[in-house]
């Protein structure tokens, strides 16, 4: 009898513990700021050489021949990366957007009676392929008129590609020799998917710099600076992939590589000079977060998945050859255990 009395006062006491340890303010672990500081010091620094190294990684095809855009090592990179980033969406953004839109934290009317979380992914996703669709067909369809009123010559439609496409050609005994692909269209793309892929890569790596340059605790901090210094090191590899695909000037990759290392860095830049007054469970921070990281997740799947998975996996060069079929299927999977490894720290 005694021990069922017991049970039961052990059964009215736990939601009150559990209760007890769901708040809404600020931990109130013991900091060390002056420590903390030096860390998200070393996090910048880190970070920023990391995404820069990643990103520049493919762009090296200029320089080293066999990471050419058609050469097979770098369907297999492209491959590598594009998992990178369907994990970072699916096990990194996706469950930091649900974990942010169903807190407790938040009023129950309206956060908790709809999932607003997929909501915002799936308008996302819709959102991109719009963007993505409208956004190649304006480019090609210009690119046409203007070919067109210049009379469709040769040498009027070196001009139209390199007005369009920042490239140079040359010539060489009467002939023109263009870096360009065969096909124009394909060419927009290119650029059409770059730019969208780096919206969607800058709007986490923002949310996730101020996070933790908003955070107070040493011991938060150190597992993150690795796990995310390897986060921007591969995502950088898949951005850099689409980039060098785009065949724009050297100053212009280098501007689209230095927009995304340098987004970490100033996430971590603004959440230090924040972190007085934040709180990471206040509803503003708790939705912004989540709508932001809902919103990524849902541009990375779609980038992932139809911009970079599909169109290399159903390119003809890896449809004809079943080594290289079987090569991308491989680090496809490998690159998407990598990144899911990381989540057990970031």
């Amino acid at each position: 009898m005694i021990k069922i009395g017991l049970f039961l006062v052990f059964l009215l006491f736990v939601p009150t513990i559990v209760k007890g340890e769901c708040t809404c303010d600020s931990e109130d672990e013991e900091h060390n700021k002056s420590e903390a500081l030096k860390y998200k010091i070393v996090a910048i620094a880190s970070i920023m050489v990391a995404g820069a190294i990643g990103v520049g990684l493919p762009v090296l095809g200029k320089v080293i021949p066999s990471l050419e855009p058609e050469k097979d090592i770098f369907f297999v990179i492209k491959a590598f990366a594009a998992g990178v980033i369907l994990s970072t969406a699916f096990i990194h953004v996706l469950p930091d957007a649900f974990e942010s839109l169903t807190s407790p934290c938040l009023n129950e009317d309206p956060w908790g009676k709809f999932p607003f979380t997929g909501f915002v992914a799936m308008v996302s996703a819709i959102g991109t392929l719009m963007i993505d669709c409208f956004a190649t067909s304006y480019y090609s369809n210009r690119r046409k008129k203007e070919v067109s009123a210049d009379g469709n010559g040769d040498g009027d439609e070196e001009k139209s590609m390199e007005v369009h496409g920042d490239v140079h050609t040359h010539a060489t005994h009467g002939h023109s020799h263009s870096v360009v692909d065969s096909n124009p269209s394909q060419l927009l793309r290119h650029r059409v998917i770059a730019q969208v892929l780096e919206l969607g890569i800058v709007a986490h790596s923002l949310i996730i710099g101020i996070s933790l340059g908003a955070s107070q605790s040493s011991k938060t901090i150190k597992p993150l600076i690795v796990a995310l210094t390897f986060h921007q090191f591969f995502e950088g590899m898949g951005l850099g992939g689409c980039i060098c695909q785009t065949k724009f000037k050297t100053k212009a990759m280098v501007i689209m590589g230095l927009f995304f290392s340098l987004t970490t860095p100033l996430g971590i830049a603004i959440g230090i000079g924040i972190s007085e007054g934040y709180n990471e469970n206040s509803p503003t921070a708790l939705i912004v977060e989540g709508i932001f990281d809902a919103a990524s997740a849902g541009i990375l799947i779609y980038m992932s998945l139809v911009d970079l998975l599909a169109a290399d996996f159903m390119h003809p060069k890896v449809q004809a050859n079943g080594k290289l079929q079987f090569g991308v299927n491989i680090f496809l999977l490998l690159g998407a255990a990598c990144m899911s490894i990381l989540a057990k720290w970031a």
